[in-house]
C-alpha cells in the first residue's frame, strides 16, 4: 500500500532511517562502553535489512520490519515513557503512523474501528502548498511562514471529542530534487508569495512527484482539549458590547498570531442593499482603511471587478504583500493607491461571513513590505470564527438600538411600563422554546390615577382658513388674466364659461371659507385648467413663459402656498417648543415617582399621565405622589405658557395659546390595545374620562358664549369638592411664588353631551417674572406654606 494518502503532492515519500543509522555508526566508531556496544548491536540487527537505509515506500514493508524498527527507535521512544507520551513516526501531514506509543495505541483503540484519523480542516490544496513551502525553506532558504497549527479531533470510548495539537520533528528528513524538479527564479518565488489560492501555479513550479521526501518525522500530540474550551469561551466573551478595551484585546491577539508589532486592524461594513462599504458603527477606534476617511462609498468605485467578486461574492481573502510593486503593474488600481497613500505596504482583507451573508471586511495592515501575504493570511482561520461571532453580536446590538429609537419616536413603550411588556415577552419566548403555543396577553394596569393636560393653539382653525383664502385668492387673481390671454389660442378648448366659473370662485372666497371650498377649487383646476396650461408650455405659445412661471408658483414652496406655509410653520414651531419643554421636565418628574406618560401633537400639545401602584414594581405608591404630580403638571403648563409668550412675536403668525387641565379623581384601569399599538382606558365606566377629554376644550361657561379656556389663563376642570380644595391649595401656593396672579375664577361648565356638573377654576398666569426655574414638590409646598388656611381641608 502506497504511503502517500493524497494523490496530488510534489513529494515521492520514502521512509528511511539512514540519518539515524549514520548516527549509530558514528557512536560505534567514536565512543566506548555501553553506548558503543548498544550501537554495534543495533547496526548488526539492521544490516540484513538494507531497505531501512535505502528507503521504504509502502506500508506493508514497514509492517514486516516493525520489530527491527522498534529496536532502532528505542532511544527516541523510551519504554518508560510509552504509557505517557502520545508519539509515533510518520511523514508530515500524512496520516499513517509507525511505532506508536502504548498511550497513542490506546487512544486510537478507544476511538473504535470506524474512526479514520485525519488532520482537522486540512485540504489537499493546503497540503500541496505547505509541502512546497517546506521545499522553499530547505532548498531555497525562503521562509514562507505557514505556521498554522494542526489538530486531531479524536473521540474517547464514551464518545467525547478530545482535541490534540500535532507537533512534528523533522530532524531525520531529507528533501531531494528529482529530474522533474523545476529550478525557481526570484520572480517565481515572488509570484508564489501572492498567490496561495492559485494551485495550478504551485503545481507548475512544483510538479507532482518532482521531489523526494526521504526519512521520517517524529509526531507528538499534546492534549489541548481544555485550551480549546477556553478559546470557545473567549469567542463568547467577545460578544460583549464593543468598547475600546475589547478592541485593544483583539489587536493584541492579532499581533501575537502574526508576530508583527506594527500590525493594525480596520473594519469596513458592507451594505448589500446599496452595494456600499461604510464605517463600523460599534467602535470609534475601528477605522476603515478601505474608505480612507470617507463615511461610505460604492464597492465598485474602489475595487476592480475580480477583486470585488473574490472578496464580496466568493468571500475569500485578498492580499497584497508589496503595494508599491503591485502599483507598478496596476497603477490605476484605486484600492492599492489608497493603502499606499496611508503608508500601508502590505495588507490582508478578510470577509466576515455569517450564515453565508457578508457582514463586512476585516483589514490587517502593515507599513512593511511582505509582512502580510497570501501565506500567513491563513492564520486568520483560527480566529475568524470568534471575530465573526463578535461582529454579528455587535450588529444585533446595533439593530436593537435602532429599533429602540424607532420605538421611542413612533410606537413608544414608555420606560415606566416596559417591565410588564418584557415579562410578557419572556413568557412568549419560553413557551416557543418548548414548541408550545402562546398568545400574548393584553397588558393592563389597574387603579391608576389619570391626569390630562393640553396647550391648545387658539384660533388655529380660523387662521388656517384665512391662510387658504389668501393663497387661493392670489392664485385665482393671477390665473384669470392669464387664461383670458390664452383663450383665443384654444377657442372651444377653453370655454369662456370656465373663466366665469373661476371668477365666481374668487368672489366666494370673500365669504367665510366652507369646509370643501379648497378641495373644490383644486379639483376644478386639476381637471379643466392645468392640462391646458401644460399644453401651452409644450406648444411654446407666446405666453408660455408666463404660464410656466404660474405653474412654478403652484408648488408647495411657491407663492400660492405662502400663507399656508406660514401657518404650518407657526404650528410646527409652537408644537416643537412645547413638546421639548414638556419632555425635558417629564424626565425629571419620573425620578420622583415612575408613571406612564404620553403626548400628542395636534393644533397644540396634549398629554396623559397615569400614576399608581400597578405602574411600578419597586416603589410603594402613596397619595402624596399623586399630589406631587398634579403640582408638577400645573407648574410645567405655566412654564410652557411663559415660553410661548416669550417667542410669540417672532412667529410667522403670532397666535395665542390656552392651557387646560382635567382633574379626574376616580382611579381607572388602562390597557395596551394590540390592534392600535397604544394605551386606552379599560371598561365602560372608565371611558367617561376619554369622553370628558374630547369635549371640554371647546366648552363654554354655563349660560354664556364665552369659552371655558382663555388666553393667558390656566383652566382646571373638575367635578367634586375634594378636587377643588386640593387644586386651590396648589393655586394659592403658586400665587405666593408669583407664578400665578392673584384671584381665582370659579366657573360652571355648560352641560355637554353625556357629561354634566363639571366646574372650573381659572387663574391668570404671571408672565412678568416667570422664567424657567426649579419646580416645587408637594412636600416643599407643605413645608413652605405658613398660612394654615390654605392647608385646611
Amino acid at each position: 500500500m502506497n504511503l502517500n494518502k493524497f494523490s496530488k503532492t510534489p513529494f515521492n515519500l520514502c521512509i528511511s532511517f539512514n540519518k539515524l543509522i549514520e548516527h549509530y555508526e558514528e557512536v560505534a566508531a567514536t565512543q566506548t562502553g555501553y553506548r558503543a556496544e548498544q550501537a554495534k548491536t543495533l547496526l548488526k540487527e539492521v544490516e540484513p535489512h538494507p531497505e531501512l537505509r535505502d528507503g521504504i515506500d509502502n506500508i506493508i514493508q514497514l509492517q514486516e520490519n516493525s520489530e527491527v524498527i522498534k529496536h532502532l527507535l528505542s532511544d527516541l521512544f523510551p519504554e518508560a515513557l510509552t504509557e505517557n507520551e502520545i508519539k509515533a513516526i510518520t511523514v508530515p501531514f500524512q496520516d499513517f503512523l509507525v511505532n506508536p506509543t502504548k498511550r497513542f495505541q490506546k487512544i486510537l483503540s478507544d476511538a473504535g474501528p470506524e474512526f479514520d484519523i485525519g488532520i482537522r480542516d486540512f485540504s489537499e490544496h493546503q497540503l500541496y502548498v505547505l509541502s512546497c513551502c517546506l521545499i522553499l525553506a530547505d532548498f531555497y532558504d525562503e521562509h514562507f511562514d505557514f505556521s498554522k497549527p494542526f489538530f486531531y479531533d479524536i473521540p474517547t470510548a464514551s464518545g467525547i471529542i478530545k482535541h490534540y495539537r500535532i507537533l512534528y520533528n523533522a530532524d531525520f528528513l531529507e528533501i531531494i530534487p528529482t529530474e522533474k524538479a523545476v529550478k525557481l527564479t526570484i520572480e517565481d518565488i515572488d509570484l508564489l508569495r501572492d498567490n496561495f489560492d492559485d494551485l495550478d501555479l504551485w503545481m507548475r513550479l512544483f510538479p507532482i512527484g518532482s521531489w523526494t521526501l526521504k526519512g521520517f518525522a517524529l509526531i507528538s500530540l499534546v492534549d489541548i482539549t481544555v485550551e480549546n474550551a477556553v478559546s470557545t469561551l473567549k469567542g463568547t466573551l467577545l460578544g460583549a458590547p464593543y468598547n475600546d478595551d475589547v478592541y485593544e484585546n483583539i489587536l493584541s491577539v492579532f499581533k501575537s498570531i502574526f508576530r508583527l508589532s506594527d500590525l493594525k486592524i480596520g473594519f469596513t461594513n458592507y451594505n448589500p442593499d446599496e452595494n456600499k462599504f461604510g464605517l463600523a458603527t460599534f467602535n470609534h477606534k475601528l477605522k476603515s482603511y478601505l474608505l480612507s476617511g470617507q463615511k461610505e462609498e460604492l464597492c465598485t468605485n474602489m475595487m476592480c471587478v475580480k477583486e470585488f467578486a473574490d472578496l464580496v461574492d466568493k468571500k475569500v481573502y485578498f492580499t497584497i504583500s508589496d503595494v508599491k510593486k503591485y502599483l507598478k503593474k496596476e497603477p490605476s488600481n484605486i484600492l492599492a493607491q489608497r493603502f499606499n497613500d496611508e503608508g500601508i505596504q502590505s495588507f490582508i482583507l478578510a470577509p466576515v461571513v455569517k450564515h453565508d451573508h457578508l457582514l463586512g471586511i476585516i483589514e490587517l495592515v502593515s507599513i512593511h513590505q511582505n509582512h502580510l501575504n497570501s501565506i500567513n493570511a491563513n492564520r486568520l482561520e483560527i480566529v475568524m470564527p470568534f471575530i465573526t461571532d463578535t461582529i454579528e453580536r455587535q450588529y444585533a446590538y446595533m439593530i436593537n438600538q435602532v429599533r429602540a429609537v424607532i420605538q421611542k419616536e413612533y410606537t413608544t413603550i414608555h420606560p415606566s411600563v416596559y417591565w410588564k411588556f418584557q415579562r410578557e415577552a419572556i413568557k412568549y419566548i419560553e413557551f416557543h422554546r418548548q414548541d408550545k403555543d402562546y398568545t400574548l396577553k393584553e397588558v393592563t394596569f389597574k387603579d391608576v390615577h389619570a391626569l390630562y393636560g393640553q396647550i391648545d393653539i387658539k384660533g388655529s382653525s380660523d387662521t388656517r382658513n384665512l391662510s387658504v383664502q389668501l393663497d387661493l385668492k392670489g392664485q385665482l387673481n393671477a390665473l384669470i388674466p392669464l387664461l383670458e390671454k390664452l383663450q383665443p389660442y384654444f377657442n372651444d378648448a377653453l370655454p369662456l364659461k370656465w373663466i366665469e366659473n373661476l371668477r365666481s370662485m374668487a368672489a366666494d372666497l370673500q365669504m367665510p371659507l366652507q369646509a370643501d371650498t379648497e378641495q373644490l377649487i383644486e379639483n376644478y383646476l386639476d381637471i379643466h385648467i392645468n392640462p391646458l396650461l401644460k399644453k401651452a408650455v409644450e406648444q411654446q405659445l407666446a405666453d408660455a413663459p408666463a404660464v410656466n412661471e404660474y405653474l412654478l408658483e403652484t408648488g408647495q414652496t411657491g407663492e400660492f402656498h405662502e400663507h399656508r406655509k406660514m401657518y404650518e410653520t407657526t404650528v410646527a414651531i409652537i408644537n416643537e417648543k412645547m413638546t421639548t419643554l414638556l419632555d425635558r421636565w417629564q424626565t425629571k418628574a419620573q425620578i420622583s415617582f415612575p408613571h406612564y406618560y404620553e403626548r400628542f401633537k395636534t393644533d397644540g400639545v396634549e398629554h396623559n399621565l397615569y400614576i399608581g401602584q400597578s405602574i411600578t414594581l419597586n416603589r410603594t405608591f402613596d397619595v402624596t405622589d399623586l399630589y406631587n404630580l398634579r403640582l408638577w403638571q400645573i407648574q410645567v403648563l405655566c412654564q410652557m405658557e411663559y415660553e410661548h409668550n416669550r417667542v410669540k412675536d417672532t412667529l410667522p403668525y403670532p397666535l395665542d395659546v390656552t392651557s387646560l387641565i382635567l382633574a379626574f379623581s376616580s382611579p381607572i384601569s388602562i390597557r395596551f390595545r394590540m390592534d392600535e399599538k397604544r394605551f386606552d382606558v379599560d371598561g365602560t365606566y372608565n371611558a367617561r374620562f376619554e369622553i370628558v377629554k374630547k369635549r371640554i376644550d371647546k366648552a363654554f361657561i354655563k349660560n354664556t358664549t364665552e369659552r371655558i379656556t382663555a388666553t393667558g389663563k390656566l383652566t382646571i376642570i373638575y367635578s367634586n369638592k375634594e378636587d377643588e380644595k386640593q387644586y386651590r391649595k396648589y393655586i394659592h401656593f403658586l400665587q405666593s411664588k408669583k407664578m400665578l396672579e392673584e384671584g381665582i375664577d370659579m366657573l360652571d361648565v355648560e352641560d355637554l353631551q353625556g357629561v354634566s356638573g363639571l366646574k372650573a377654576l381659572r387663574v391668570r398666569i404671571s408672565y412678568e417674572i416667570l422664567s424657567e426655574r426649579k419646580l416645587y414638590t408637594y412636600t416643599e409646598m407643605l413645608e413652605q406654606i405658613k398660612d394654615s388656611v390654605y392647608l385646611a381641608s
